[in-house]
């Protein structure tokens, strides 16, 4: 697939290969991500990458929901945008005050149009944020990075995922981030699922 690579909010982390984008420092491209439309023509991007960034964007939620219909205008069909964000209860997350968003797993698969549908026949009461926007995004794999902290409890490096999930919905710092991949869909016929 041949199309533009952008590192969205790339700080002083620049990538090769791609077009570093920052609203501060000295990027390839100076752009305010919460301002739209963004300067790239629609369909003209295969690869997206936001490392420590979409938390720090869209307190508001209209902005955040900009954002993601910006991404799905400037992609090509089956682009992938790969995001890593802290974990909401760690205190990587707490101690940044220019931390505004939550992002997690579950938020993320609210764009799928295919989950969307699902969620409608099933009369769930998840936001089909997908259908109400024109967007549609797969998660097709999310990575939870454990902290030192789990580490400390539980010494073993084989970690226990299903147990690491298990104990962060009771205490606060043991998944340090989440690192996931979305896939840009937009043929209608591709029913494409993700994985955890």
């Amino acid at each position: 697939m041949n199309g533009l690579k952008l590192n969205l909010g790339c700080g002083e982390k620049r990538l090769p290969g791609y077009i570093n984008v920052d609203k501060y420092g000295s990027p390839d491209i100076k752009h305010d991500l919460e301002s739209f439309p963004w300067p790239w023509e629609t369909n003209s991007v295969s690869d997206i990458v936001l490392i420590h960034v979409l938390e720090h964007l869209g307190k508001d939620v209209e902005i955040y929901f900009g954002i993601f219909k910006e991404m799905y205008r400037i992609c090509t069909h089956g682009a992938k945008i790969k995001i890593i964000v802290p974990h909401f209860r760690h205190q990587f997350f707490y101690d940044d005050p220019t931390h505004v968003r939550v992002v997690t797993p579950l938020g993320l698969q609210l764009f799928s149009q295919r989950l969307n549908k699902l969620w409608v026949e099933q009369g769930a009461a998840n936001s089909p944020l997908g259908l109400y926007l024109d967007i549609n995004f797969e998660l097709k794999q999310t990575v939870i990075k454990p902290s030192e902290d789990w580490f400390r409890l539980h010494p073993d490096k084989n970690v226990d995922v299903r147990l690491l999930q298990q104990e962060s919905n009771i205490y606060n710092n043991l998944i340090e981030q989440y690192d996931m991949l979305l896939e840009v869909i937009k043929n209608n016929n591709e029913e494409a699922g993700g994985k955890v």
